[in-house]
């Protein structure tokens, strides 16, 4: 029997489905949307279904998808029989899975949560297996899979306090959803906890985004912006936000070595106003998305492309984490993004107070002495000139960071013990 709230929900969603494709249509004119592939949103698949079973992984946004590659080359290397699915609903996420995705594997847009839509994409592609990160809970994907004997699995799920207060308005509703998945793994213990107030059952913790390789990177585009900055130090600021741009660059300054520093903001789009404000602001500096050459006298760089960050990164002797230093400059805070991306390189990294998003992943590197934690930008001279000042002291905290980088990504091979009962048997062992 359907909750009330469920029964609501899929009422209201069957009488405006109507309005989705004017909806998206106007999403596309707003660059929010994908124009040439607007109807995977409506469920009408953009490309033909190989033969055979196939596995179906789904993350909303850029940091769930790109979590799931470990898991997609977990299945190319122990199930090269299964076709790989991978879903997604923003542009940006379908841009860099162009990019990082292997050979063979099927990236489509994952369709609006109508009934018409969901059952269109369901009937097409026909999963043999459907696996959710984070807390992607669409009532009408779910219960239309579930319906279809679909195994699911909610993995790496995260559940913040406000989820879990909004979901527990419509308690049935969410014991019903939560009781569609076989299998659920969530990131973290308030998580877990989370979950299990709700009516979830959990089958253990892991966390995709501890798991995974280095960031990729342009061998040929690292020799050449290495041999361009010659022996200048390089600082990196890694996935920077609105408000921090000018602030890190005014605190590091003041440091007695001249080096360079290198923004990478997390919005590239973002990259022509970062600019305009640095060089309004007094400063020289090189916008990567014009053209313009890195030398070993440029002084500011803003690395306003997508997708090449690992490049970057290998170029650092410092990494800074953006995202971080929202509350000290009075902004609403963003939580900070993933230190295990300098970390995996051997990085040594330092970040802001506001880390909530990497809450444990920040305390564990923090812990092996792989990462600085800094309060304010005026902060970071301190820390940062003494590293640059002794590259064996900076080598041997990348080398701790990398340590508990490597100790952190065991939860994949938990989450493929839990997923291999749910898997379709090898066509050969049939």
């Amino acid at each position: 029997m359907l909750s009330p709230a469920l029964a609501l929900y899929q009422l209201a969603t069957r009488l405006l489905e109507p309005l989705a494709p004017r909806l998206l249509d106007r999403r596309a004119a707003q660059g929010k949307e994908d124009p040439a592939r607007v109807d995977e949103r409506l469920g009408l698949a953009g490309l033909e279904r190989p033969e055979g079973d196939l596995v179906w992984l789904h993350g909303v946004s850029v940091g769930e998808t790109l979590s799931l590659l470990p898991l997609v080359e977990r299945f190319r290397r122990n199930r090269p029989d299964l076709t790989v699915l991978v879903t997604s609903g923003t542009v940006t996420s379908a841009e860099l899975l162009a990019r990082r995705l292997p050979p063979g594997v099927i990236h489509q847009y994952a369709p609006v949560d109508g009934p018409a839509a969901v059952a269109a994409f369901l009937d097409h592609w026909r999963p043999s297996l459907g696996v959710f990160v984070e807390s992607e809970l669409w009532p009408n994907l779910l219960t239309a899979a579930r319906a279809r004997d679909v195994p699911l699995a909610l993995v790496s799920a995260r559940i913040t306090e406000k989820t879990a207060s909004g979901w527990s308005r419509a308690p049935g509703m969410a014991r019903r959803l939560l009781a569609c998945f076989d299998l659920v793994l969530p990131q973290d213990p308030a998580s877990a906890d989370r979950l299990i107030a709700l009516g979830s059952r959990v089958d253990g913790l892991v966390n995709l985004k501890l798991s995974g390789e280095p960031l990729p990177h342009d061998a040929a585009a690292f020799s050449r912006l290495s041999a361009a900055i010659g022996d200048t130090p390089v600082i990196v600021a890694a996935s920077t936000h609105e408000g921090e741009e000018i602030a890190l660059t005014r605190a590091l300054d003041v440091l007695p070595t001249h080096g360079l520093l290198i923004l990478v903001p997390r919005h590239p789009e973002r990259g022509p106003a970062i600019a305009a404000a640095l060089e309004q602001a007094g400063y020289r500096l090189g916008l990567r998305s014009r053209g313009d050459a890195l030398t070993e006298d440029t002084g500011v760089y803003v690395a306003d492309t997508l997708g090449e960050l690992g490049l970057f990164l290998r170029l650092a002797d410092v990494v800074v984490m953006g995202g971080s230093f929202a509350p000290a400059l009075g902004l609403d805070p963003v939580g900070g993004h993933n230190p295990l991306e300098p970390a995996r390189l051997g990085k040594p990294a330092i970040t802001g107070p506001d880390a909530s998003n990497w809450q444990a992943v920040a305390a564990l590197l923090h812990d092996s002495g792989g990462l600085v934690v800094v309060q304010t930008p005026s902060d970071l001279p301190a820390v940062v000139a003494p590293l640059l000042a002794d590259p064996a002291a900076a080598q041997a905290m990348g080398d701790r960071a990398r340590r508990a980088a490597v100790d952190a990504g065991a939860g994949l091979d938990r989450l493929w013990e839990g997923l291999t009962p749910l898997l379709p048997v090898p066509a050969a062992r049939r």
